[in-house]
């Protein structure tokens, strides 16, 4: 049986605890109420045990839903009718298999064990199904956020921590490597972008020892930090030549309209709104759009920024081809006193022998 545990979401306290007694017996359990972060560690399987029926749970198992199909994980869903409706929506949710309100605890732990030991055996048949599912995942998330901050919408704070915890376990399970080869055979580049440069923070959070409330931290504020473009005009930012002065400006107020979009709604911290705002300042002053210099710039920012600046070198862009590895890195140690030179130095071990994007 692989490592991991059954994931038991509920809305029922007293019953979750005896379904987490039954299922433990056979498999490790943890429980979750609905709209509660999904716990660390690896999920083998997810039980539904909730109102179907009710809105608000439905809001709430939006993110943990979304992580559990990116990750081909199989759900097991205890339905409390087995009317068409409910059954429409346990469907809707991924759940692969619905029981009846009178399934025994039994056939309850022999079909988790049968999923489980199914889902393994797909994974060990198919090694890049589980990182495609969570590409498609991730970019469709993505998408959505950049949608709603173009067309002035909340953004969704279950999707942007989806988006987080997908983006963080594919790096753990699968690698950089594989999962920079997956996100570039998508052809947005400003989403494409994004999950780069959280992709990147992850792995530099992960070799710099962070753990791993603050690996998310700044995985997050990378997948957040070009919200800004979703207000910039396309025409610019799929561009294939130069920019014009004026298109340069425009590009260029993409930090502080994306820290202004995140401000205006509730629930994002301070760290995140200094990473979208200043991803473009640099040590010695000459960056945007506040130039700001030297200890002006916190951490989490100089991380950011020198992710940004590697994916942005080794992408494919409408403008150019990619740089090969060496070329990037090549610019980033030309630019001297404008990044962090003890960050660098250990972002460097991160990006040794990947690959780069294809010119075509």
């Amino acid at each position: 049986m692989p490592d991991g545990f059954i994931l038991l979401v509920s809305d029922d306290p007293k019953k979750a605890l005896s379904l987490a007694h039954s299922i433990t017996c056979h498999l490790p359990c943890r429980v979750a109420a609905p709209g509660q972060r999904r716990p660390a560690g690896t999920v083998l399987a997810v039980v539904l045990d909730v109102a179907l029926d009710d809105p608000s749970i439905l809001a709430g198992l939006r993110g943990l839903m979304s992580h559990v199909r990116a990750c081909a994980r199989p759900c097991l869903c205890l339905a409390r009718d087995l009317t068409p409706a409910t059954l429409a929506k346990a469907r809707a949710l991924g759940a692969c298999r619905i029981l009846a309100p009178f399934t025994s605890r039994a056939a309850l732990s022999a079909a988790l064990i049968d999923l489980v030991q199914l889902c393994a055996a797909e994974r060990v048949r198919e090694p890049g199904m589980q990182i495609r599912a969570q590409a498609v995942e991730a970019c469709a998330l993505v998408t959505g956020l950049f949608d709603a901050a173009g067309s002035g919408r909340a953004l969704s704070h279950e999707d942007v921590e989806a988006g987080t915890e997908i983006v963080l376990d594919a790096i753990s399970e699968a690698g950089i490597q594989a999962w920079l080869e997956t996100i570039w055979s998508h052809q947005s580049e400003v989403y494409q972008h994004s999950l780069s440069v959280a992709g990147h923070a992850a792995i530099f959070a992960s070799v710099l020892g962070f753990r791993r409330s603050d690996q998310h931290r700044l995985a997050r504020a990378a997948l957040l930090h070009d919200v800004g473009k979703a207000k910039i005009p396309r025409a610019i930012l799929a561009k294939p030549s130069s920019l014009t002065p004026d298109e340069l400006a425009t590009m260029r107020r993409h930090p502080a309209i994306g820290a202004e979009l995140l401000a205006a709604q509730p629930g994002f911290d301070a760290e995140t709104l200094d990473v979208v705002r200043h991803h473009h300042e640099l040590l010695d002053g000459s960056g945007y759009p506040d130039g700001l210099q030297g200890r002006e710039i916190t951490d989490l920012v100089r991380l950011v920024t020198i992710c940004d600046i590697y994916s942005a070198l080794t992408e494919r862009r409408p403008y150019r081809a990619p740089l090969k590895a060496a070329e990037a890195w090549s610019v980033m140690e030309q630019m001297g006193g404008k990044l962090d030179a003890a960050l660098l130095k250990a972002f460097r071990s991160t990006v040794a022998d990947l690959p780069t994007a294809s010119a075509a």
